[in-house]
C-alpha cells in the first residue's frame, strides 16, 4: 500500500489499513489537522474522503491507468471527538472509465462525523 501514499497523505498523517477496489479503510489523527479553534478541519474530512476513494479507484484501474477525482461531495455532520478519525470507502460503481465511492468518516467514539461521495475518471497513464 505504500505506493499509494502521497506527500499530502503524510502531512495529513493518513494511515491506510486496507485497500481493495471494493473497500478502502484508513485513519488520521485529529491533532495537527485542526482549524484555528482547535477542532477537526472540514478540509481534512474532504481530503480523507477524496484520498480513500481515489485509492480504491486506483486499485480498480490497474496497471497502465490512473484514476483522477472529478467530483467530490461532502456533508459535515458533527465535530470529531477523541484522537482519530476513521474512514471507510465503499465502491458503488466500478466501470471501465469511471468509479464512484461513498465514504463514511467516524470519530474515536464511533460517531458518524461526515459522509462523502467521490467520482473518479479512469484514463490511460
Amino acid at each position: 500500500m505504500d505506493q499509494l501514499n502521497s506527500a499530502f497523505d503524510e502531512k495529513l498523517g493518513l494511515e491506510i489499513t486496507k485497500a481493495t477496489a471494493e473497500e478502502v479503510r484508513g485513519q488520521a489523527p485529529i491533532a495537527g489537522n485542526t482549524q484555528p479553534a482547535g477542532r477537526w478541519h472540514g478540509g481534512a474530512s474532504a481530503a480523507m474522503i477524496e484520498t480513500l476513494g481515489s485509492i480504491g479507484a486506483s486499485e480498480w484501474a490497474g496497471d497502465g491507468k490512473v484514476a483522477l477525482g472529478t467530483e467530490l461531495s461532502v456533508s459535515h455532520l458533527k465535530g470529531a471527538r477523541g484522537d482519530y478519525v476513521q474512514g471507510v470507502a465503499n465502491a458503488q460503481h466500478l466501470g471501465s472509465t469511471s468509479a464512484v465511492y461513498t465514504v463514511e468518516l467516524t470519530d474515536s467514539e464511533d460517531r458518524l462525523i461526515a459522509i462523502g461521495r467521490l467520482t473518479c475518471r479512469i484514463i490511460s497513464a
